[in-house]
């Protein structure tokens, strides 16, 4: 199946569903930025995303190179201190525990601390593998640093907090 598109000089040309269903997911994640789309806040605000996309990969590696050499990620009661402490937690939680789950959450607050410092306030929640949304149990509230490294957006540290309802 293929729907028509606008291609070059004005003529309509075919586009592959492949490409259609990218430019699908593009607008969908395009609203995972709320009201920080724009700007140096929303720039910061994608090392969030990508740790979020790379998680609900299950891609262990993808979500420990986000995170600078000194990074940090406490999950649960385990504090992880460098990219590579995450990198082996997560290889063993994607198979085991956090097996299936995602993290989605929303912008609370994006705010730039410094030229290459940002701090992001999020919430949102684990979502257990095959389950369309989190349990009270599995929500939070994140704040994440984030530091701009050789032009590129990092997360020097994620941390949660239960919300009690």
């Amino acid at each position: 199946m293929s729907v028509v598109g606008h291609g070059g000089r004005g003529s309509d040309t075919p586009v592959s569903s492949k490409a259609a269903a990218l430019v699908s997911q593009a607008k969908q994640w395009a609203g995972n930025y709320g009201s920080y789309s724009n700007g140096e806040e929303g720039a910061a605000y994608t090392a969030p995303l990508r740790v979020r996309a790379a998680w609900e990969s299950q891609d262990a590696d993808a979500v420990a190179d986000m995170f600078t050499e000194n990074g940090s990620l406490l999950v649960g009661d385990e504090q992880l201190t460098s990219r590579e402490q995450i990198r082996e937690f997560l290889r063993k939680a994607f198979r085991e525990e956090q097996r299936g789950t995602r993290i989605p959450e929303e912008p609370v607050e994006v705010r730039l601390l410094a030229p290459k410092v940002a701090l992001a306030i999020t919430h949102g929640g684990r979502v257990a593998e095959g389950a369309g949304t989190w349990t009270p149990e599995d929500e939070y509230r994140a704040m994440w640093v984030l530091v701009k490294q050789d032009g590129d957006w990092r997360v020097s540290s994620r941390q949660t907090s239960p919300v009690k309802g």
